[in-house]
C-alpha cells in the first residue's frame, strides 16, 4: 500500500513551504555560543500570519488574536461515575449541557421543511455524550476533576470542539470502531461514553502517548470494562492498519497528527516548529493522507470515516480528504463519498463558529466569544 501512496501524494509537497522565514528576519549563523535564539513559538507566528492572512483574509486577525488568548474548556461527564449528580453540580456553575440540549431543541423543532420526515442516517450523532460548556462570552473556569463516589473521574476537560468529531462518527449500538491516533485520550474516552462499542481498537505509534491514553482509561473507566476485551490498546503504525485489518471496522476516527496550532502558540515543549523538526513538519501532508487511507482501507465498505485535526491549515485538511479519496479511486478502485455536515454546523451553531467556506467537512475556527478549536473534521462514507 505505502508504494502507491507515497506516487499519490507527492504532487501535495510542492505547495508546502511550512518553514519558510523572511528574509529580514533571518540571521547569519557566526558562533554556536552566540547565535541568537529564534523560538519555535515565534516561528509558528510568522508562519501562521504569512500563510492564514491569505487563506481567511479579514477573519485572520480575530481568529489570530483568539489563538493567542487563553483556550476555553468543556467538561464532559463521565457516565461510568454519578453521572446525574455531576451534571447537576456542573449546572449550579451555570454550565449547560451543549449536546443534549441542542439535539434536544433540535428534535422537537425540526428545521422547516423537514417536519415529521426521517433524518438521514448519515445526521445521527453518536449518542449518550454530555458536555458541558459555559455560554458565549462567559470566561468561567471549571475546577479541576475529582475521584467520584464510583472510583473514577467525575468529568474530563477538553477542548469541547474535540468532541464534534466524534459526535459526527455517529456510532451506533453494536458497532466495531478504531480509533487510530488515539492519544493522548479524550476522543477515546468519548466513544467509551457512547456505550456503543462492541470493541475499541485504540491505537497510537508513540508508546509514551498510549501510556497516556492507559492513564485516561484507568482514572475514568471501570476495570470491569477494560478487562472485558471491550478495548484495545496498540502501538502499530497506523498507516498500515488497511494491511493489518482491512474491511473490518464500522466506524473508524481518523484523528492526524498536525500542526497543532494553539499549542505551537503557547508551548516550545515538543512543538513541530521547532528548527530540528523542519522535515517531520513539511511530511506532514503525506503522513496525514496515509492514515486516512488507512482508515478508508480498514472500514467496511458501507461504512463510516471521520478525518480531523487540530489545525486550520487547508493544505493539513481539504486538501488531504481530497487527495486521499482521490487517490483511492485510482490506486484501488475504492469509492468514497464525503457526507455533508451543513446540518451540524446549524445544530451546534451556537456554541461554536464555523468557518463558512470549507470545500468538504466543517472548521471551528477560535472567537474570543466562543475561543475553542481550532477543529476541523469531515465525515465520509466508504461505498465500495
Amino acid at each position: 500500500m505505502a508504494a502507491p501512496i507515497l506516487r499519490g501524494v507527492r504532487k501535495l509537497l510542492k505547495y508546502m513551504d511550512f518553514a519558510t522565514v523572511p528574509r529580514r528576519h533571518r540571521h547569519k549563523k557566526k558562533w554556536a555560543a552566540t547565535e541568537p535564539k529564534f523560538p519555535a513559538v515565534r516561528l509558528a507566528l510568522q508562519n501562521f500570519d504569512m500563510t492564514y492572512s491569505m487563506q481567511f483574509g479579514d477573519l485572520w486577525p480575530s481568529i489570530r488574536v483568539s489563538l493567542l488568548s487563553e483556550q476555553k474548556y468543556g467538561a464532559l461527564v463521565n457516565n461510568f461515575a454519578a453521572c446525574d449528580h455531576v451534571s447537576a453540580k456542573l449546572e449550579q456553575l451555570n454550565a449547560r449541557d451543549f449536546v443534549n440540549g441542542t439535539i434536544s431543541h433540535w428534535e422537537l423543532e425540526p428545521e422547516s421543511g423537514q417536519s415529521g420526515a426521517p433524518s438521514p442516517a448519515s445526521w445521527a450523532c453518536s449518542p449518550n455524550l454530555h458536555c458541558f460548556t459555559f455560554a458565549r462570552g462567559d470566561v468561567g473556569r471549571f475546577p479541576p476533576a475529582r475521584l467520584g463516589s464510583l472510583g473514577v473521574m467525575d468529568y474530563y476537560l477538553m477542548d469541547a470542539a474535540s468532541l464534534l468529531p466524534v459526535l459526527a462518527l455517529g456510532v451506533q449500538p453494536g458497532d466495531i470502531v478504531l480509533d487510530l491516533c488515539a492519544a493522548p485520550g479524550g476522543k477515546t474516552l468519548a466513544l467509551l461514553q457512547t456505550g456503543c462499542c462492541r470493541n475499541l481498537a485504540a491505537n497510537d505509534l508513540s508508546t509514551s502517548r498510549t501510556g497516556r491514553l492507559q492513564k485516561v482509561l484507568h482514572s475514568y473507566v471501570p476495570q470491569e470494562i477494560k478487562d472485558g476485551n471491550q478495548v484495545r490498546v496498540t502501538s502499530w503504525d497506523g498507516r498500515k492498519w488497511g494491511e493489518l485489518e482491512g474491511d473490518t471496522y464500522d466506524r473508524v476516527l481518523v484523528d492526524v497528527p498536525c500542526t497543532t496550532d494553539r499549542h505551537s502558540l503557547h508551548e516550545e515543549e515538543n512543538n513541530i516548529f521547532q528548527r530540528s523538526r523542519k522535515k517531520e513538519r513539511q511530511m506532514l501532508p503525506m503522513l496525514q493522507v496515509q492514515l486516512l487511507a488507512a482508515g478508508l482501507l480498514a472500514t467496511k465498505p458501507g461504512g463510516h470515516v471521520v478525518y480531523s485535526t487540530c489545525s486550520l491549515s487547508q493544505l493539513q485538511n481539504e486538501y488531504v480528504v481530497q487527495g486521499t479519496i482521490e487517490l483511492l479511486a485510482n490506486q484501488y478502485s475504492i469509492e468514497v463519498q464525503v457526507e455533508d455536515l451543513a446540518h451540524f454546523r446549524r445544530l451546534f451553531m451556537d456554541t461554536f463558529f464555523f468557518f463558512p467556506s470549507c470545500r468538504v467537512g466543517e472548521l471551528v475556527i477560535p472567537n474570543l466569544m466562543a475561543n475553542f478549536g481550532p477543529m476541523y473534521f469531515c465525515k465520509m462514507r466508504r461505498l465500495t
